[in-house]
């Protein structure tokens, strides 16, 4: 249950997205599904497998009453969309997730592990940098990790 890797990929005028073949067959193999659930993540968009989107949901549901299960059901949990795939691997991604992320012809599809995100590539290059920047501070702690 592993996605990895960095893609640069186009985004045509109706709103699809080329999803590696390598994650299609993870999530035919690993969780026997034919698609996605897409939703908002910081300035970009986060794609899951149905299953572990069910257990996302339930995590939600289960928060005790006050603001931040509000905020969690109103921006992630909300604007959630399952994205089927059509017959050459594409999801159409909503108009309003595409103008949530600020994708227009050039994205940027990564694998992590369970999840797989989607960025513009301007707001890939920003968040990257900012992740570079925490790592640098964390010598250590990379060195640690065997990096």
């Amino acid at each position: 249950m592993k996605f990895s890797g960095e893609f640069n990929v186009s985004i045509d005028l109706k709103g699809r997205v080329s999803i590696p073949a390598a994650f299609r067959d993870e999530l035919r193999q690993v969780y026997t599904s034919e698609g996605l659930v897409v939703t908002r993540h910081k300035n970009g968009l986060v794609a899951y497998p149905p299953s572990r989107w069910e257990e996302i949901c339930a995590n939600v549901l289960a928060m005790g009453p006050g603001p931040m299960r509000e905020a969690n059901l109103r921006n992630r949990i909300a604007p959630a969309k399952e994205c089927t795939f059509n017959a050459q691997g594409r999801i159409q991604i909503p108009q309003s997730l595409r103008e949530h992320a600020g994708l227009d012809k050039d994205v940027v599809v990564i694998g992590m592990f369970e999840k797989i995100e989607i960025w513009s590539q301007l707001a890939h290059a920003s968040i990257a940098a900012e992740s570079e920047s925490l790592l640098e501070a964390d010598a250590q702690g990379q060195a640690d990790l065997g990096f």
